[in-house]
């Protein structure tokens, strides 16, 4: 008896397709985060997220009270804190570089100017995530992260996981005596 290698091609794809299902990493999207006052209703991403789940798995949206926030990163209250100092700060808005690092770890460090840094932290990134609250009083009228003296910080890209943070100092200009920087080790 012949084989048919039709019939054998095929059964191999369906194979590959079944381990394929079974193995494939998860797929779904982050889980949305919702902003105060919006709608308890899932949203579209989340509909088509779990448009081909079975009904009894699809996560349920919890209602938000007026009082909930986008989920932040801990302690970033203390940013410019007048209990704090400038190292404090830059303690802080390092680890606020590893706490972006860990929840987005194939992505690095946001790039680009402070504003398109800053927009990343307040949600303006894939998932939509905001681990810095839009209207944080550091942030200022062009959408950077200012120090205790109202200038912008000044981040340098050292690499995809290291990133130096300069403050231009109470005299509010960079690279002068009384900067202060953090760079990561």
């Amino acid at each position: 008896m012949r084989k048919n290698p039709l019939v054998f091609a095929v059964l191999l794809v369906g194979l590959a397709v079944a381990v394929w299902y079974v193995a494939r990493p998860n797929s779904a999207p982050a889980p949305a985060t919702t902003a105060p006052n919006a709608s308890t209703q899932p949203s579209a991403a989340m509909k088509a997220a779990t448009a081909s789940l079975p009904p009894d798995s699809i996560p349920q949206v919890a209602p938000v009270s007026a009082a909930a926030e986008d989920p932040t990163f801990e302690g970033i209250e203390n940013l410019n804190a007048p209990t704090k100092t400038i190292n404090d700060d830059l303690t802080l808005l390092n680890d606020l570089f590893f706490s972006w690092q860990a929840t987005f770890a194939r992505v690095g460090n946001p790039v680009g100017s402070n504003a398109e840094i800053t927009a990343a932290f307040t949600g303006a990134n894939k998932f939509g995530l905001a681990i810095v609250p839009k209207r944080h009083p550091a942030i200022n009228a062009d959408g950077e992260l200012t120090d205790r003296w109202g200038t912008p910080f000044f981040f340098h890209q050292l690499s995809a996981s290291r990133m130096e943070i300069r403050s231009a100092g109470p005299d509010r200009k960079l690279y002068t005596p009384d900067d202060a920087v953090r760079t990561p080790q």
